[in-house]
């Protein structure tokens, strides 16, 4: 039953922040203002141009219409050998399902592997959206006050009496990793308590010393979460898959036929491409690395020197518990007075987030040296 407004209790949902901070920046800019975006998770690259020459050829060709459910066969083939090429691992195609972005992966997986009122974990700071979902699909969002030592990673002794575990490696908002003994660790007590595992790997492939592992090596019955989104810089084409155990496929395809009937057609043709354009791909992570160097010697320069040790995607996160207990605010003088965006950690730990923010370095590495500098001159160093 909803609430006197007329709309469900589980609709009111918190909103995305950073959405926010993206609009309030955008309207600066309309304004006139020279704004660094150092808030927005998104590559600042296009779609790779093998990828975008595909799409042209297919429009040619004839129209792009429904797809079957699960996935253009030949996308779903491509994806199940890119987990061989990558981490070693054995797929069967039928196990891949095309999803609209990640997004729609998490709809998918949360509304197949759990019912009304069942207890969800995920570690906190994390994706806001993960609780937001969760919330919206009448389940409770179990929040894991993760610790700087432990590289904000869930232990296994963290979980208690749980029905799932979202984990994400790298991370979103901190970029840290679970190294393999880790995530088989946490799979094994995922196991004990028969509760579902999905790991969340959309920032594979950005990763700036050891390799990402899958959990799909610790163990075949996870649910597997991957985008073309950040990698494969094709944010805004809403692309995605999910790896599900082979039990579970025909319950895919079902809520898939309903829910989306299919992934986007046009974009599942330029992710069949962009995921042989290896060259383009590897250059763009190569300015993220720079942009990491630069990020990790000019922050700290800038007075914001409490930071996680990012292994991968293309973010930091600090404490800025000694500049101010107000993040919210915090990032809006940040905005307001030196021109560069970032995201308040609220989005990410309720609780602790008023003294933490996430700084992005997607971007041209010229956009970093300049959002530092005025990161400097606004904090006086």
């Amino acid at each position: 039953m909803g609430d006197a407004s007329g709309v469900s209790r589980r609709s009111q949902v918190d909103p995305f922040i950073v959405m926010d901070v993206m609009e309030r920046a955008r309207a600066l800019e309309e304004a006139g203002r020279s704004i660094i975006h150092m808030e927005v998770g998104q590559p600042g690259t296009a779609a790779p141009a093998a990828a975008r020459a595909a799409l042209v050829a297919a429009m040619e060709a004839g129209p792009l219409g429904y797809t079957v459910a699960l996935g253009l066969p030949e996308l779903r083939a491509r994806i199940a050998q890119h987990y061989a090429e990558w981490y070693g691992v054995d797929l069967d195609p039928a196990r891949v399902v095309v999803t609209s972005g990640a997004s729609g992966g998490f709809l998918l997986a949360f509304t197949a592997l759990f019912d009304a009122g069942q207890r969800v974990g995920l570690g906190l700071p994390g994706y806001p959206s993960y609780r937001h979902i969760l919330t919206a699909l009448s389940l409770e969002a179990v929040g894991i006050e993760t610790r700087a030592e432990d590289r904000y990673q869930p232990r296994p002794e963290d979980l208690g009496d749980l029905d799932g575990l979202i984990l994400a490696s790298p991370g979103n908002p901190t970029g840290t990793m679970l190294d393999r003994d880790a995530l088989a660790a946490l799979a094994a007590a995922c196991r004990e308590r028969g509760a579902a595992l999905i790991s969340d790997e959309i920032y594979h492939g950005l990763d700036y010393g050891q390799r990402a592992v899958s959990a799909l090596e610790v163990d075949d019955n996870a649910t597997i979460v991957g985008s073309f989104s950040k990698y494969f810089s094709m944010t805004g084409w809403r692309i995605g898959w999910l790896v599900v155990p082979e039990a579970h496929i025909r319950t895919y395809e079902r809520l898939a036929q309903n829910m989306f009937i299919c992934a986007p057609h046009a974009s599942q043709i330029a992710a069949l491409a962009a995921m042989d354009a290896t060259e383009e791909l590897e250059a763009n992570r190569a300015v993220y690395a720079e942009n990491r160097r630069r990020m990790l010697a000019g922050l700290p320069r800038a007075g914001f020197d409490r930071i996680a040790p990012p292994d991968g995607a293309f973010y930091v996160y600090a404490d800025v518990s000694e500049l101010t207990d107000d993040s919210l605010a915090f990032a809006a003088r940040i905005l307001n007075e030196a021109g560069v965006a970032v995201t308040p950690g609220l989005d990410f730990d309720p609780a602790r987030g008023a003294r933490t923010l996430r700084f992005s370095y997607a971007r041209a590495t010229a956009d970093i040296v300049e959002g530092l500098a005025r990161l400097a001159r606004f904090t006086g160093r």
